[in-house]
């Protein structure tokens, strides 16, 4: 014996499974939760699935679609079960965005990316139904309620993205403590209106906030008309 180890026939190993997009973003959603999104690139995901990056573009064209399919993966855990609850369409409504919100804090590396990433998948799209036939009952015409849609959905994504930076990034809290000082600290002969409005400016629990944000999105979309500017 010459301590030599035998070669292996191809024939003997295991057929690796055939790509499938299905495959691929459940690839891509491991890698995120185990390594951050920032890791999450195609040469990573083609060698988690033992492939070359180049197998990967028949299915997902670039990093930025690989983040928008990952985020549609993620839209399926939004709760759209209060379509036969209790409550008015705005409660309901409610219940959707704020889990849509939750959804991306329990997710913060995908939330920021979310700012820019756009599904186009089914959870998406169920979303985005969701949102149109409960905000249409408020008897908004159709414009308001369409483009309302996308400004409930932009700034939902954008107290997310928010958090997760609060959250995630070290030096976050030490800004928003110098941010807090300054307008603690302001002369109220130079900055009347800072110093009027203290301690407000920074008050309120991140709950109370929300809601109150919702609140005023909702009474603008279905209250304000949509001017068009004639050419």
């Amino acid at each position: 014996m010459n301590g030599r180890k035998e070669p292996v026939s191809r024939r003997e190993r295991p057929a690796k499974p055939a790509l499938s997009r299905r495959w691929i973003v459940e690839a891509a959603m491991r890698i995120m939760q185990d390594e951050g999104l920032e890791k999450l690139t195609m040469r990573r995901l083609a060698q988690e699935l033992d492939t070359g990056p180049a197998s990967l573009y028949v299915y997902v064209a670039n990093t930025a679609e690989l983040h928008a399919a990952v985020l549609d993966e993620l839209l399926g855990e939004v709760d759209l079960s209060s379509r036969d609850g209790g409550g008015d369409w705005r409660d309901q409504l409610r219940t959707v965005m704020t889990s849509y919100t939750l959804v991306l804090f329990e997710h913060p590396q995908l939330a920021r990316s979310a700012l820019v990433a756009r599904p186009n998948g089914e959870n998406y799209l169920r979303l985005v139904e969701r949102i149109l036939d409960l905000l249409a009952r408020s008897g908004a015409p159709r414009v308001q309620v369409a483009w309302g849609v996308d400004k409930l959905l932009q700034d939902a994504t954008a107290t997310a993205a928010e958090q997760s930076t609060h959250e995630h990034d070290p030096t976050s809290g030490d800004d928003w403590n110098a941010t807090v000082r300054a307008l603690h600290a302001v002369d109220e002969a130079t900055h009347p209106a800072i110093a009027a409005h203290m301690p407000d400016l920074i008050g309120g629990t991140a709950g109370d906030r929300l809601r109150w944000s919702f609140d005023v999105l909702v009474n603008g979309i279905t209250g304000t008309a949509v001017s068009h500017q004639a050419n």
